[in-house]
């Protein structure tokens, strides 16, 4: 696993240890950030079920200006803050070691809204449709923001959550990848 593209391009990133985290595959993580690239630069970025941080790392290489790194494991935690000093990228980051609902809960307390929110829980375990609903209830997705949702292929996820809309769904193997967005009422 490693940061593709940006400033921080190259660098090897820490795994948490003793979890079963699978953590996103390069060509994944290179399809995800090719459909997201337009909305990079600048943007507010939150890593939900962070894990190694990837997702949020592969953000800030690539110019976002903040990213929030949510995970309730220890060891996670202690990842992403290796994985941060390694690449330089700690500056821009906020990591935050707690549920996903509590942090979600904070973060909108905190006037947060992310451009970009990558949710990437445990597979089969029920979580999407649950953190989909906070996300949108707490506001903290701008109206022109995505989230991005990992998914096992087989995972019966929602193509709604109120006015969170499902626009896109890509394969990869028994991974797939769905992309939601704001819909305003009809």
């Amino acid at each position: 696993m490693r940061v593709i593209s940006g400033k921080a391009r190259g660098h090897a990133l820490k795994a948490p240890q003793g979890l079963n985290t699978r953590p996103t595959a390069d060509r994944v993580k290179e399809s995800i950030f090719n459909i997201v690239q337009s909305k990079l630069y600048g943007s507010i970025v939150i890593d939900l079920f962070a894990g190694s941080g990837n997702l949020g790392i592969e953000s800030l290489s690539r110019n976002a200006s903040k990213a929030y790194f949510i995970d309730n494991n220890k060891n996670s935690i202690q990842s992403i803050r290796e994985n941060l000093k390694k690449t330089n990228l700690g500056n821009s980051s906020i990591v935050i070691q707690m549920d996903v609902l509590s942090a979600i809960k904070k973060l909108s307390t905190q006037g947060v809204k992310a451009n970009i929110i990558f949710l990437d829980p445990p597979y089969s375990k029920g979580f999407v449709a649950p953190t989909l609903e906070d996300i949108f209830s707490f506001e903290i997705l701008q109206s022109d923001g995505i989230v991005v949702v990992e998914h096992n292929k087989t995972d019966e996820i929602p193509e709604s959550v109120h006015n969170l809309q499902k626009y896109r769904t890509n394969n990869y193997g028994d991974v797939a990848v769905s992309f939601y967005e704001l819909r305003e009422e009809i």
